[in-house]
């Protein structure tokens, strides 16, 4: 038998047998952020993020999962020193960053038997609203990695890290040249931590 018809009759039942083992559930997730921005000297903005997503799993052991989420992020107590012009004196402000993301996710996930999940995948954060004084990127790229405990009813506790890839404000403006304490760099990006739960539905 020719080796093409071989390879066609195996990619057909292969495809048969995927479709027959997968199935899409559709879910809601929320839970806390943690976040900051790197390489700056500032305090961590606890907030929270909310969405919903659709589990294909293709196998046992593996789904895909794309997400749509509100995240609110950014930092706290972000000092800066500068000048003042009408006192004509060096002054310090501290600043609480306010970014606000719509975030599209595309999530691998990994099931072992006991239910614990690795998960990883990228994200485009489209920005919505932010307070930045001077703002570099628009949006943000970055990459997702976590871990949960998954239980048969289809809820789930998960602890995810989310890092930004661009520069999402100038140094610029927020940095400290008169205190060497403080850390400002010029690569400054998004940093989150979540803490949350999911739950999917249909069996």
């Amino acid at each position: 038998m020719n080796r093409r018809v071989l390879l066609f009759i195996a990619v057909f039942f292969t495809v048969l047998n995927l479709k027959a083992q997968m199935s899409v559930k559709p879910g809601l997730r929320a839970g806390l952020n943690f976040s900051t921005i790197s390489e700056m000297h500032a305090d961590y903005k606890t907030d929270f993020y909310a969405g919903g997503f659709a589990e294909i799993k293709i196998t046992k052991l593996y789904a895909l999962q794309p997400e749509i989420n509100y995240s609110r992020q950014g930092s706290n107590n972000v000092a800066r020193n500068y000048f003042d012009e009408n006192t004509q004196t060096n002054r310090t402000e501290h600043l609480d960053l306010e970014i606000n993301y719509l975030s599209i996710s595309i999530m691998n996930k990994f099931t072992l038997p006991q239910g614990i999940q690795f998960q990883a995948g990228p994200t485009l954060d489209v920005l919505l609203n932010d307070n930045l004084a001077v703002r570099k990127a628009q949006n943000d790229l970055g990459f997702v990695l976590g871990v949960a405990y998954a239980l048969p009813s289809g809820l789930t506790f998960e602890a995810r890290f989310k890092k930004g890839l661009l520069d999402v404000l100038s140094s610029d403006y927020y940095q400290n040249d008169s205190n060497n304490y403080y850390l400002f760099g010029d690569y400054n990006t998004n940093m989150n931590f979540q803490l949350g739960v999911s739950y999917s539905f249909g069996k």
